[in-house]
């Protein structure tokens, strides 16, 4: 299967595609300097946001898929140059709304937790 949302994605900032099938998806994004919040090397928590997003909206895999929620919870901190995988799974499904289960690891470490809660739209949301 391959991505049919969220084309235009810069994966060196939330991520690339990995495995992709029906209501489920992952995605990795190696952590860069640049992403450091501080000269220690912790990686500031947006990126990691930013990865278990996009990996929501690859789970949906809908071209006007749009995130409406998301509750997650940071468990650990990432390093740079570490390389953070995400697996997202819709757990729900009613009308337009989706709910994604999306777990961010580092090894067998997780760093961040959450639950997505997606909208499909009829048309692209700025048209």
């Amino acid at each position: 299967m391959t991505p049919n949302t969220h084309l235009g994605i810069d994966a060196a900032l939330v991520g690339a595609p990995g495995e992709l099938s029906v209501g489920s998806a992952t995605a990795s994004l190696t952590t860069t300097s640049a992403m450091a919040a501080d000269d220690v090397g912790l990686v500031h928590g947006g990126f990691v946001f930013g990865l278990a997003d996009y990996a929501a909206m690859l789970a949906v895999n809908d071209p006007n898929v749009v995130l409406g929620a998301a509750d997650t919870r940071f468990l650990a901190p990432v390093r740079v140059g570490e390389v953070i995988t995400a697996t997202a799974t819709v757990t729900s499904e009613k009308g337009r709304k989706r709910v994604v289960e999306v777990v961010c690891s580092v090894g067998d470490k997780q760093v961040v937790t959450g639950m997505f809660t997606t909208f499909v739209l009829d048309q692209h949301v700025l048209t």
